[in-house]
């Protein structure tokens, strides 16, 4: 079986009670609550403002030993590379992979800029949308990185986002039937939505990989 990692972008959501937070939850509890049930989570507010250390280390403490945080860095954002390394580090053995996303056609400047500047021991998934960016995974898995759901490439880890819900139980049967072939770790991610489908969907597909 993989080492596999399911969880969802985000988990500061109201809207998740009742049906996954039991109603009367504290928003504060929500973190604490979610990391008894997942290994994993996506941390998106740092691709907008980077928290203070203070917040990285309260994170950190709500959750169980062996959870993992995958903060997100925009990578056009250059020069709060040295300032997100240095922070996100706060998390200690809770951070996770480092999602660095580029949005814009291919810049291999920029890439090895982001290459050389990024702590060499961050696990790096880069989120490459733009098509122009293809063939570009041998040099990330010569760096120790991954492209975005990438499963096919040499790579020390994968990291797969599902952004097109709903998914049926065939559909995720059969990405439970791709997971389970991985010989190296996985993590995976559901998109928030305002009802609480992400960690329905995690849960359901973590069982179906075992099952």
């Amino acid at each position: 079986m993989p080492d596999l990692s399911i969880g969802a972008s985000g988990w500061s959501y109201p809207s998740w009670k009742p049906d996954f937070y039991p109603a009367g939850t504290d928003s504060r509890d929500f973190l604490r609550y979610y990391a008894e049930r997942f290994r994993t989570v996506e941390l998106n507010t740092t691709g907008y403002r980077l928290p203070a250390e203070d917040q990285f280390r309260r994170w950190a403490e709500q959750t169980p030993p062996g959870f993992r945080f995958a903060p997100k860095l925009p990578g056009n954002r250059a020069r709060m590379v040295g300032e997100f390394s240095e922070r996100v580090r706060v998390l200690g053995d809770r951070l996770g992979p480092v999602r660095v996303q580029l949005i814009n056609a291919r810049d291999e400047g920029m890439l090895e800029l982001l290459l050389g500047s990024l702590d060499p021991e961050l696990p790096l998934a880069f989120d490459l949308a733009h098509p122009t960016w293809d063939g570009i995974e041998p040099r990330l898995a010569a760096a120790g990185a991954v492209r975005v759901n990438d499963l096919e490439h040499e790579a020390p880890f994968r990291y797969v986002r599902f952004r097109d819900p709903p998914y049926s139980d065939d559909q995720l049967q059969a990405w439970a039937e791709r997971l389970r072939a991985v010989d190296v770790p996985v993590f995976a991610y559901f998109r928030h939505e305002e009802e609480p489908t992400a960690p329905q969907y995690a849960a359901r597909l973590a069982e179906l990989v075992v099952g």
